[in-house]
């Protein structure tokens, strides 16, 4: 048999029994995928780990807490067998062969019938490397193909195309802060797949250079009228472009339905009938304060954070912000979109009691290479934007966590 490659093969074992035997750390690897298969699984150890036991116990797979005995096979389909008794092992697997049963053995890997191979998976594919024969088995090599070509699929260096037809419509993707390596998994698979990419100003602007030259891609930013007719003229050109039957990415910055317009886009979409996918993307409200070394929330400092936007000022008739009752929390207060106006904002947070002491920070190109911050006060903020010439976008946080980070 070691003359031989293995024959690859997915099985489907969804309601079919499979039989585990030994609770250790292999199972406990394992059985997740058994579990996600479908499988009627039974285990059989006289004892397990943690995380096994919370599997029998959630009724994910039936316990018998024994040691192996002849005849636990019967009937199974496929049969995992890891347990530390090389003997049971032995005879585990010789009941196998005789009831026609694929058996992985974990002590063993040239007595086993079946081996399992190193499994990834990325956007509905399961990848699955598996060495051709057993003489020169190496699991390491196995598993760094493996994690190779997930990674590729996963961040768009690896493109299959599709040949079946793709349903068109719109993917609404946040590209996370800025740092191209912040957006999901998901959403640059999906950049990597478009036809068109309509790209917001804030959006991770680096991945642009790595799609595709047939790619075609608008700068939402450049989009003429004003800021109204602006987003008009976006989601018209979601629907021009979805209708002709493209895969149209709306790339944006951070987490689209954070002060990002994401539920207007995703209205006009529905309105329309295309089809859109939303993928969350991590929000610069969280991210750039970390990435400059300040934790929204410290224990024993702030047990809460506010997120608002600043776009507006606070005695603006269009303000929809309760400044008042944010200067009466204790927590972290993080403002976006609010350079130009944090001067009034500082102070009407310090007229309704606020202290003028209270630490700022404003943090400008968070995780990119640009990135900079500037601490002042609520007493001297204004000043220091305008003598440290800080522009947007820049995230501004306040309160007692910008003082609490090494080095402050």
């Amino acid at each position: 048999m070691a003359e031989h490659p293995a024959y690859p093969v997915g099985l489907r074992l969804a309601g079919r029994r499979v039989v585990v035997l030994g609770g250790g750390q292999v199972a406990q690897r394992r059985l997740p995928a058994l579990i996600a298969a479908g499988a009627d699984i039974v285990l059989v150890s006289p004892e397990a780990t943690a995380s096994v036991e919370a599997m029998a116990d959630a009724g994910e797979i039936t316990w018998q807490r024994r040691r192996y005995e002849d005849g636990d096979l019967a009937d199974a389909w496929y049969a995992l067998i890891a347990t530390s008794d090389h003997d049971a092992n032995t005879r585990a697997s010789a009941e196998a062969e005789r009831h026609r049963v694929w058996c992985v053995r974990s002590d063993d890997a040239d007595a086993a019938t079946a081996w399992t191979p190193a499994t990834g998976h990325s956007a509905g594919v399961t990848v699955a490397v598996l060495t051709t024969s057993a003489r020169g088995r190496d699991p390491r090599h196995t598993a760094a193909i493996r994690d190779a070509v997930v990674e590729g699929l996963r961040d768009g260096t690896l493109v299959a195309p599709h040949h079946r037809t793709r349903t068109p419509g719109v993917a609404l993707v946040g590209g996370g802060p800025g740092d191209p390596d912040l957006i999901t998994v998901r959403g640059r698979r999906l950049l990597a797949e478009a036809d068109v990419v309509i790209a917001d100003r804030l959006g991770p602007r680096d991945l642009l250079a790595e799609l595709p030259p047939h790619v075609e891609v608008i700068d939402a930013a450049k989009i003429p009228y004003g800021r109204f007719m602006a987003q008009e003229a976006i989601n018209n050109a979601l629907l021009e472009h979805a209708k002709q039957g493209k895969s149209v990415v709306r790339l944006k910055g951070g987490d689209p339905y954070v002060f990002g317009r994401g539920m207007e886009e995703v209205q006009a979409l529905a309105e329309a009938g295309v089809p859109c996918t939303v993928v969350p993307g991590i929000s610069s409200s969280i991210s750039v304060p970390g990435a400059a070394g300040i934790p929204v929330t410290h224990r024993g400092v702030a047990h809460e954070f506010t997120v608002v936007s600043g776009h507006v000022a606070p005695d603006d008739e269009r303000s929809l912000v309760d400044w008042a009752s944010l200067a009466r929390l204790t927590g972290t207060l993080v403002v976006l979109m609010g350079v130009d106006k944090i001067g009034r904002i500082a102070e009407t947070l310090v007229a309704h009691g606020k202290s003028p002491d209270t630490p700022v920070a404003l943090v400008q190109e968070g995780t990119t290479a640009a990135q900079r911050r500037v601490d002042a006060t609520l007493a001297t903020v204004a000043e220091t934007v305008r003598a440290q010439d800080v522009k947007p976008p820049a995230v501004i946080v306040i309160g007692e966590v910008v003082t609490v980070g090494p080095g402050i």
